[in-house]
């Protein structure tokens, strides 16, 4: 019933829209999309948002010009779904589809951690040292979910929730759980079997989640996939500094203006949930610029143009497409 309600709230994505949506668009005649993407250049054509689409393109694709492919590269033509991908099939053919068939692409699904020594689509990254990791909006359907928070930051719990799953035998999320599990300023918790289950907790829907101040978006296998939605809403999020990355370009974030950084030893963790918990104007003032910042994301025909000019990016600088 939870979950039920979490759909019709608009705080869940049901896959079945999702796969009659891109099913659809994956037949579309190749004149469509040739006159679609003169649609979006048309669109965004001012000095302005020239400068913003091109910013972000750069961000997602460090490519430099003449970068060899692996020979192992497989053409578009080859690219074929994974039944264990498929998400990721098709948000990525959903921008090839724009391009020549016999062009060449190397992709690395699933959730990356680490800078592959040849360059690559891929949904997530390192903050730091990612030249050859080209970003795209993969798995979107689970991690690109912006929500309505229709409940007052001042009307919520000065407390922490946080609920996830641990697959790891270390890492953050069990450290977390070692400091702060019996914390009163804490309700927090893994939800799956792991272990001998000491810190395991009931599930708890996301808009009752909404319901605290404070809701935790720790890292798992690579970045905290809840951040979204989170800084969408009249909560505010917490995290340690970000690692990871993805389309969201959590490596821009910034601490105190975009959400609550606790340090990697969770130390202050009680004095940041004391200090916004009585200053509630910086709250909503980081709260403000956090929905601002998602903002960005909501425009779906200037993320199909950006997306569009990163694969772009991507065949110019492996010399498989003329300037």
């Amino acid at each position: 019933m939870d979950k039920l309600i979490d759909i019709f709230s608009g705080y869940k994505k049901i896959k079945l829209f999702y796969y009659l949506r891109t099913n659809f668009f994956h037949f579309l005649p190749i004149r469509y999309n040739k006159w679609y993407k003169k649609h979006l250049i048309k669109k965004f054509s001012s000095a302005e948002e020239i400068e913003y689409i091109l910013k972000r393109v750069n961000y997602y694709n460090k490519l430099q010009p003449d970068t060899e492919l692996d020979l192992a590269t497989k053409s578009i033509k080859q690219f074929k779904k994974n039944h264990r991908k498929t998400t990721y099939y098709f948000d990525t053919i959903e921008y090839l589809k724009y391009f020549n068939k016999k062009l060449k692409i190397n992709t690395l699904f699933g959730d990356i951690t680490h800078s592959p020594n040849t360059s690559s689509i891929v949904k997530s990254r390192p903050v730091k040292n990612n030249k050859n990791s080209i970003v795209l909006n993969l798995n979107k359907i689970r991690h690109f979910l912006f929500i309505k928070d229709k409940n007052k930051f001042l009307n919520k719990k000065n407390i922490l929730i946080g609920r996830g799953v641990v697959k790891k035998q270390k890492g953050l999320r069990l450290r977390f759980l070692d400091t702060h599990f019996s914390n009163p300023l804490c309700d927090i918790g893994h939800t799956n079997d792991f272990k001998d289950n000491k810190w395991k907790v009931g599930f708890v829907p996301v808009y009752e989640q909404l319901k605290y101040k404070f809701i935790l978006c720790w890292e798992g296998n690579d970045v905290a996939t809840n951040l979204k939605y989170v800084m969408s809403s009249n909560s505010l999020a917490v995290l340690t500094k970000p690692k990871y990355e993805t389309w969201f370009m959590e490596g821009t974030l910034i601490a105190g203006i975009h959400y609550v950084e606790i340090k990697d030893d969770f130390s202050d963790l009680n004095e940041k949930i004391n200090y916004y918990s009585k200053n509630s104007k910086e709250a909503e003032n980081i709260i403000k610029k956090a929905n601002a910042y998602t903002k960005q994301f909501q425009n779906k025909k200037r993320e199909d143009l950006i997306s569009i000019l990163v694969l772009e990016k991507y065949f110019k600088n492996t010399n498989q497409l003329l300037e």
